[in-house]
């Protein structure tokens, strides 16, 4: 559309002119979405205006229900009602059956969604956007303090025991092929504990990881915060290690699609990136932290005190059993190119799914990988909003084992780890 300005019938000074055609074009500007710069173009308004959101009751659940409580996705022309399930299966459930557009997940879910893993029915998804990096931790209970910390070599006596009498220790995850069964399953296995044999893992909805082990049906768990803080503060647990201290800046949670909806609606996928962008970097600024926690430690979001969850965000840590100190790497939202949909990561999880049985043989990791993991939308979007980011990453990762993750040989990592259930 080109904008003109009709000629006066008399003849106006320049100043007057420029007046009146500056008003005409504010006038036409007025009815564009809150976000537009530039010249003025096709619509670019959300095929669908109206969405919903899943989010589990995390910390890391911020952006999206910040998104929508302080008016970031109605920039972009988007109304978007939260709306919290009960487990990780519920949230992947609504968003596959259409009854959420979008939604907050642990990063490895589209995956197993879109190759039909562990019971997941096969669903093509794809992940634009990643949305926290660390902030997640093993919780251990009480009786083990002063015992085990971060070594899970401490705990093997403990699990040796269990085993020998029948009763093997009990650890929670909270979705069998999530990030955070990745986590339990990588640390026991860095202490010579295979988690298939050992040990009993079970299936619990982060919420309840309180509850459960109040009343003795585990002996650790593994979550995303503010659960692994509340066991410290109900004097149930103590932290034994956070995933921070595993692999620093690691992925976590991310916003997900279906495949289909992501191709028949790009233009509201491009509007939800935008406002989590903007969501994301209010909630790095730390002194927007308090008043996040006041948000979402509503009851139909988090439902926990909001002073618990404040602490970790800002780095405060006291894992519990005396140990207290200030941490670099906190949960963060946006900062050191968080956002960007790396393939990398996505290789790094399937050499777990492969490591531990979940496929048999070795997956097409570069394809897989690329398949979930959309670049391409997030550099859109971003482009589109102004914002600069960091690009793509390919440099390997070491972890706190001492073992270098190279994504251009996955193969080779996944199976050159001692404790393994290979398949194939």
């Amino acid at each position: 559309m080109k904008l003109t300005v009709k000629p006066a019938s008399s003849p106006l000074n320049p100043g007057r002119r420029r007046f009146l055609k500056q008003s005409a074009i504010a006038t036409v500007l007025a009815g564009l979405p809150g976000g537009w710069s530039g010249r003025v173009f096709a619509d670019d308004s959300p095929e669908t205006p109206s969405c919903r959101c899943g989010i589990i009751a995390l910390t890391d659940c911020s952006p999206f229900v910040v998104g929508a409580e302080k008016g970031f996705f109605k920039r972009y022309g988007l109304d978007v009602a939260v709306s919290k399930g009960a487990n990780w299966a519920a949230i992947r459930d609504s968003l596959s059956n259409g009854d959420n557009q979008f939604t907050h997940m642990l990063l490895s879910m589209p995956f197993a969604s879109t190759m039909g893993l562990l019971g997941s029915p096969k669903k093509p998804m794809v992940i634009p956007w990643l949305v926290n990096r660390n902030g997640q931790a093993i919780t251990l209970k009480t009786e083990f303090k002063g015992k085990v910390q971060g070594d899970a070599k401490a705990l093997k006596p403990f699990v040796e025991k269990a085993k020998g009498l029948g009763e093997p220790l009990s650890f929670a995850m909270t979705f069998p092929p999530g990030t955070h069964a990745m986590w339990m399953r990588y640390w026991l296995a860095a202490g010579g504990v295979h988690p298939d044999k050992d040990i009993s893992l079970i299936t619990i909805p982060p919420p309840q990881m309180i509850s459960n082990m109040k009343v003795g049906k585990m002996d650790g768990f593994c979550v995303g915060e503010p659960w692994n803080a509340r066991a410290i503060a109900d004097q149930i647990g103590y932290t034994a290690i956070t995933t921070q201290m595993m692999w620093k800046d690691h992925p976590e949670k991310v916003c997900a699609f279906t495949k289909e909806f992501a191709e028949k609606n790009p233009k509201t996928v491009k509007a939800v990136l935008k406002g989590l962008n903007d969501a994301s970097v209010w909630l790095d600024k730390v002194e927007n932290r308090p008043e996040q926690c006041d948000i979402v430690s509503k009851p139909n979001y988090i439902n926990c005190h909001k002073d618990i969850i404040l602490g970790r965000l800002l780095g405060d840590y006291d894992l519990g059993d005396g140990r207290k100190y200030k941490d670099e790497f906190p949960m963060i939202f946006s900062q050191r190119n968080c956002n960007y949909p790396q393939l990398k990561y996505g290789v790094w999880w399937l050499t777990q799914f492969r490591r531990w049985g979940m496929v048999t043989g070795a997956p097409d990791y570069e394809g897989v990988a690329r398949q979930v993991l959309r670049p391409d939308l997030y550099e859109e979007a971003m482009k589109e909003a102004g914002y600069t980011h960091g690009g793509a990453d390919a440099k390997p990762e070491t972890l706190f084992d001492g073992i270098t993750f190279d994504p251009a040989k996955p193969e080779d990592y996944a199976k050159g780890f001692p404790v393994n259930s290979l398949k194939g």
